[in-house]
């Protein structure tokens, strides 16, 4: 398990693939803009491909982090996909936050050429992977999972196998299910104690130490006060995750009255022109005149 080849340089993939390569690890890169291989080559020790086909040819592991559902058929099917060109025997983990369905799809067809495929969601967000901090939550089975996880753990902090295939993306949504309502939560506790002329920052520092604490509260809750809302998960990505989660519920059965109404809330946002602030932007909505 030495030959690792990366798909997907965003903010996430980017350091991802930079801890494999830190770790002595054979490590082949593809990115959609080439520029942003060369980058990462110029960065790190490891090797540009110009293609698909050519970056997985020799693969004991490949990693995919994208966009979304459309994006992961793009890169895994077709006569230049992974699986078209990945060895047999190799395991293919996708780190995008994507659909339990196409989870399920990816792996049938993996299989079916003699591959293992894990759906692998993170969460973190940018800093988690700069400093290989992730929380990562797994579908799949356990050969394939007890195959990679030394190598996952090169960024993780947790790592956990949930079920069969899909169930890593079935936990990611239930992650974002509840960080949507814990940070409209934030939002409204930090206006109300603004509108009554109390000092927010004083506030938090009281409550944080009892049973309202939470990790958005220890850190987002200073930058939420300062207007600074560059610091991690954009909206546009929030709200394609609550998309997911939405349609899930609707399959399964769940309310999800909460999320639902949050989901709204950061159409407002948009609105607002805040595509690319991040989730705890939620309170600007409320501080609008």
């Amino acid at each position: 398990m030495k030959n690792m080849a990366f798909i997907g340089l965003g903010v996430m993939g980017y350091p991802m693939a930079g801890h494999l390569a830190r770790a002595g690890l054979t490590v082949r890169v593809w990115n959609r803009n080439p520029e942003k291989t060369r980058q990462w080559v110029r960065e790190y020790d490891g090797e540009a491909s110009d293609t698909i086909a050519k970056v997985v040819e020799n693969a004991d592991v490949v990693l995919t982090c994208v966009g979304a559902d459309p994006d992961l058929r793009e890169v895994y099917y077709g006569d230049g996909g992974i699986i078209a060109n990945a060895p047999r025997g190799a395991i293919l983990v996708d780190h995008t936050t994507a659909s339990a369905g196409i989870a399920e799809e990816l792996s049938a067809a993996a299989v079916s050429a003699g591959q293992h495929f894990l759906d692998a969601p993170v969460s973190g967000g940018q800093q988690g992977a700069e400093k290989g901090q992730l929380t990562i939550m797994c579908g799949g089975n356990d050969e394939a999972f007890h195959r990679v996880e030394k190598t996952l753990s090169l960024y993780a902090k947790a790592l956990n196998l949930m079920g069969p295939p899909g169930s890593g993306q079935k936990t990611k949504m239930v992650n974002q299910i509840a960080i949507a309502g814990l940070v409209q939560g934030l939002s409204e506790a930090i206006h109300f104690a603004e509108q009554a002329e109390l000092d927010p920052k004083r506030v938090i520092d009281v409550i944080s130490k009892g049973a309202a604490q939470s990790w958005q509260m220890d850190n987002r809750s200073a930058t939420m006060i300062g207007g600074e809302f560059d610091h991690g998960f954009a909206v546009d990505w929030m709200r394609k995750d609550l998309a997911i989660c939405l349609e899930e519920a609707r399959r399964n059965g769940a309310k999800l009255p909460v999320a639902a109404l949050v989901d709204q809330f950061y159409a407002d946002v948009q609105d607002m022109g805040g595509r690319r602030w991040d989730t705890s932007s939620l309170i600007q909505r409320l501080r609008a005149k």
